[in-house]
């Protein structure tokens, strides 16, 4: 009997399976690979809600256990994943430079935001306002990691690559039996895919399209992640990576036109210089009208968790949700009522109702 099986391989599924493998836990990995919003992440990580000036939730704790996750992975995988660089918040007016600083006073964004006016120039891009520097963040190839993760699992016979079907699931006494599995817990980290699992799908999860770039650009002089109405992220060989949209009626998978072209308005506002897309890519981010995660256990089948929901911000809440979700289950210990799916108890107890009729 397996101590957890793991349904899906994102973000969210490797981050509980090394937690699980770390505390000598027995895993196997379910995935058919159907969801993308992990491997067409953009992949940064800011403490910092820019739109609003409001700190992430919980950004302190998250930040100090995804350097350590990924550092350890790092070693475990023999691959940089992690890359620290900064992000610079371009100014379009003397008020908003007025707003950062301002902002840069409170007491909980402090940490996160510098005082200093950046007036650096980059050749392409026209800033005559400066640019505001946010510490603490840089960036994970999410798509390496996952290629790298999934590499490693299926090495040590831990990834059963199908399409898990929860009308094979059975209740044990202690546990489920799945076809020929047993595990003593089951963890849904199935993203979007949330809506087809018939044990979590009362949870409000909205999922929001968005679609990214690569371009190639050589005349764009960028040593660094520029933050305006879209992130301009490099990656070497005058190669960037541009994005995000944010489309919440349109729940397909693969870029469209209509991204194309919001996308490209969007760079061109931005870059004075010439430039080619490489590569157009799309996915669905597992989001929530709250903008919180989804994590804790199903109020009447005690062997089934869910860890979902991770939305923009994957590679930070990640390792930080999975050991909160490791933790609960071993040891008993709270999770946040912010993140506990708890707080959706009348809509469990109104779809319970439902089906029952």
């Amino acid at each position: 009997m397996f101590d957890y099986l793991i349904i899906g391989s994102g973000l969210a599924g490797i981050s509980f399976s090394e937690i699980a493998l770390k505390n000598n836990k027995t895993i196997l990995v379910i995935d058919n690979t159907s969801q993308n919003s992990s491997e067409v992440a953009g992949g940064l990580y800011n403490p910092v809600i820019l739109k609003r000036f409001s700190e992430v939730w919980d950004a302190k704790r998250q930040l100090a256990l995804m350097n350590d996750f990924y550092s350890q992975v790092e070693d475990k995988l023999k691959e940089k994943f992690n890359f620290k660089m900064p992000v610079l918040r371009k100014f379009f007016s003397i008020e908003e430079q007025n707003n950062w600083f301002a902002a840069s006073d409170k007491i909980n964004l402090e940490p996160f935001l510098s005082t200093k006016l950046i007036s650096k120039k980059f050749n392409g891009i026209d800033s005559p306002y400066g640019y505001g520097e946010v510490l603490h963040t840089g960036y994970v190839n999410t798509s390496l990691l996952l290629e790298k993760y999934k590499q490693f699992l299926i090495a040590n016979n831990l990834l059963l690559e199908e399409t898990f079907d929860s009308s094979f699931v059975e209740f044990l006494d202690v546990g489920i039996q799945y076809k020929n599995i047993q595990a003593k817990h089951v963890i849904f980290a199935e993203g979007f895919g949330l809506h087809k699992n018939p044990f979590f799908n009362y949870l409000p999860l909205d999922g929001t399209k968005g679609e990214l770039f690569i371009i190639k650009a050589p005349d764009l002089n960028l040593d660094v992640i520029v933050n305006t109405n879209v992130f301009i992220l490099p990656l070497g060989g005058n190669l960037f990576k541009v994005g995000a949209t944010y489309n919440w009626h349109d729940k397909t998978a693969g870029p469209t036109e209509e991204g194309k072209k919001e996308l490209l308005e969007r760079i061109k506002e931005i870059i004075t210089c010439d430039f080619e897309i490489v590569k157009h890519f799309g996915g669905i981010r597992p989001t929530v009208a709250d903008r919180r995660p989804l994590i804790g256990t199903h109020e009447f089948y005690k062997s089934l968790h869910i860890l979902n929901g991770l939305g923009t911000r994957g590679v930070m809440l990640g390792p930080s949700l999975a050991l909160l979700l490791f933790n609960h289950i071993e040891k008993g210990d709270p999770i946040d009522p912010q993140a506990d799916i708890k707080r959706f108890h009348k809509r469990y107890l109104k779809s319970t109702i439902s089906r029952r009729l």
